[in-house]
């Protein structure tokens, strides 16, 4: 989960590497580092920490290099420090790498380079990548980079510069994601689209086992064993500024205020003026539908959450068993795959290493795929047998929120797809939840322009050191990503619990004081909630109930009440979600968190 920067041109590289670093440091930002050709040596610069250190080193020197390779690491060999940051180099100083993924047989390889001589300055796996390149290196870069790559098992997207080669980057991807960037008399390879987009939109998306070499007016892409590949130009069609704060103080709050739109974005386009869904690439026929007998929804994170919801839908709309399980653990089981098994796999970044596993998986045992994601040109997206786009736009903020909320309504809309066309769903409900899928943005707009009760109730909570999220059903499932977005921003102990549950163990922890969020949107639960809110107020707990307008009975029983839109209780989790995001915004802010980068986490998780 690492972030890499190459450029090769005539401008000062290193100002434009740094600035590509600037735009990846959502992928890591425990140390970062560039290599250059400055002056006919291969200079490099390294160190632990954010990339504001440095950019501050770099600004006390003065460099004229056209070319260099750049890196913001988050650490999975070696802790963060100056030695294990990236670029490493080889023994002589004379050949640079920069890496992002896993290098499984490290151990190995690095035994082997030992036994040659060779000596280890870092902790880290890629080390051994820029040893193998030297112990294979004759005076052409290219050939040497493809034999040190023949020896990798594991993950990985590599640029590496050569003090002998310095007209040339090479880049290489395995299951790790990388694009080259298309200039004029300038290229530049990189993890993500965003740290190129200001010098051009045209790129090439390298596929898995492709490689490239890239000088100042040519892009030579080939297969790791040098068969040419002709590549078709991907055009981004998304402005810079969309991955700008545009006037927000941070990432995480401008994508909150901006889910009305990509809920909008999201369904506009797949629903047509006679209330028929169209779902781009995703055909599946009747007789299709007839023949699965069972579907997986598989995620990670926040994406399983919104697979929670999908499994309801799906299991009430189509009627066909669904099990949504977290990545990590499926392969890891026994599951029952075959040609009768779709399965689901959402992921806002499209490349998610457990997921993508699991999708190899079901792919070997001929089952078919569906991928949600929200990145066009993803490795999942080009995995998968059939693709549904979530529009959420760049997601910046390591703490996912409109891509969550656009995964919402996306499996809301496979559900409705499937059930139309088995015809598990009379025509009257179709239309009713169809017509209240197009009035979500709306309604989240309604709770946007409408958020001081819940300042207000952050201010209750920010001190505590335990907070507790109860719900049933839907709620449930809500309240796992609302206790989520909590923990992983502020550093808060949070917990979620199904209500039902409470006495079977957790409500021994509840004491006076102790903050609930107890979420209470299924009609046909709410009496039960009521009772379960009433059984933690005894025990003393400060609760904040959510729930939707016209339930204003809980007033009685809860400290605050947050009122969202009505809707059909199965859509709920789409309005629901939005108070609970804000809520762990408000108190990360007045805990002093580092909103946008929460410590020891990434955006795009690219390794197991």
């Amino acid at each position: 989960m690492c972030g890499i920067v190459g450029y090769i041109g005539s401008k000062k590289a290193h100002e434009i590497l740094v600035e590509g670093l600037e735009k990846l440091e959502y992928r890591g930002y425990d140390s970062a580092g560039i290599a250059i050709f400055d002056k006919g040596q291969l200079k490099v610069r390294k160190y632990k920490g954010r990339l504001s250190v440095l950019r501050e080193k770099l600004s006390k020197e003065e460099f004229n290099a056209t070319v260099g390779i750049g890196h913001t690491r988050w650490a999975t060999h070696g802790e963060p420090s100056d030695k294990n940051a990236h670029p490493h180099t080889n023994r002589t100083g004379d050949i640079a790498v920069v890496h992002n993924g896993i290098i499984e047989n490290f151990i190995e390889l690095k035994e082997e380079l030992q036994d040659k001589g060779y000596k280890f300055v870092s902790e880290t796996d890629t080390e051994v990548i820029s040893h193998l390149i030297d112990y294979y290196f004759d005076g052409d870069l290219l050939e040497a980079v493809k034999k040190a790559v023949s020896k990798l098992e594991g993950a990985f997207a590599l640029g590496v510069i050569c003090k002998d080669n310095p007209d040339k980057l090479i880049a290489v991807r395995k299951d790790s994601p990388l694009i080259i960037g298309i200039g004029e008399g300038e290229n530049f390879i990189a993890s993500d689209i965003p740290a190129i987009l200001k010098y051009t939109r045209n790129v090439y998306i390298l596929e898995d086992g492709e490689m490239a070499v890239v000088e100042k007016d040519n892009i030579k892409v080939m297969q790791l064993n040098g068969k040419p590949v002709e590549k078709e130009v991907f055009t981004v069609n998304w402005d810079v500024e969309a991955a700008e704060k545009g006037g927000y103080d941070h990432f995480m709050i401008k994508e909150i205020y901006e889910q009305p739109k990509a809920i909008k974005d999201t369904l506009s386009p797949r629903i047509n003026k006679d209330n028929v869904i169209k779902l781009d690439d995703i055909k599946i026929t009747k007789e299709e539908l007839e023949k699965i007998n069972r579907v997986y929804i598989i995620a990670c994170g926040t994406a399983y959450h919104a697979g929670l919801l999908g499994k309801v839908l799906i299991e009430k709309y189509v009627k066909i068993p669904v099990i949504a399980d977290v990545a990590s653990e499926f392969r890891y089981g026994s599951p029952f795959i075959d040609e009768n098994t779709l399965m689901i796999v959402v992921s806002q970044s499209g490349e998610t290493a457990d997921t993508l596993a699991a999708l190899r998986l079901a792919k070997k045992n001929n089952a078919k795929v569906y991928a949600v994601t929200n990145v066009v040109g993803s490795t999942i997206s080009r995995e998968a047998d059939e693709v549904f786009y979530t529009w959420a736009g760049p997601e910046i903020a390591v703490a996912s929120t409109k891509a969550y909320t656009t995964q919402l309504v996306s499996m809301a809309l496979i559900a409705l797809d499937m059930a139309v066309k088995k015809g598990t769903i009379d025509k009257k409900e179709y239309d009713k939840v169809l017509n209240e899928l197009r009035g979500l943005s709306e309604k989240a707009q309604r709770i946007l322009d409408n958020t001081e009760l819940i300042k207000k109730a952050s201010e209750k909570i920010y001190k505590a050191q335990s907070v507790f999220f109860i719900g049933r059903g839907i709620d449930y499932d809500v309240a796992r990503e609302g206790s989520l977005k909590l923990k992983e921003i502020s550093y808060i102990h949070s917990e979620a619990m199904a209500a039902g549950e409470l006495k079977h163990g957790t409500i021994a922890l509840i004491e006076e004081g102790t903050p609930v969020i107890a979420i209470a949107t299924q009609e046909r639960l709410y009496d039960k909630m009521l009772s379960n809110i009433k059984e933690v107020k005894a025990r003393g707990a400060y609760v904040i109930a959510l729930t939707k307008q016209g339930n204003e009975e809980i007033e009685k029983t809860a400290d605050t009440v947050i009122y969202i839109p009505d809707v059909v209780d199965e859509l709920t989790s789409v309005l629901s979600v939005i108070p609970l995001q804000l809520l762990a915004y408000y108190v990360a802010v007045m805990r002093g968190c580092d909103v946008d980068k929460p410590r020891n986490l990434a955006k795009s998780v690219t390794v197991e």
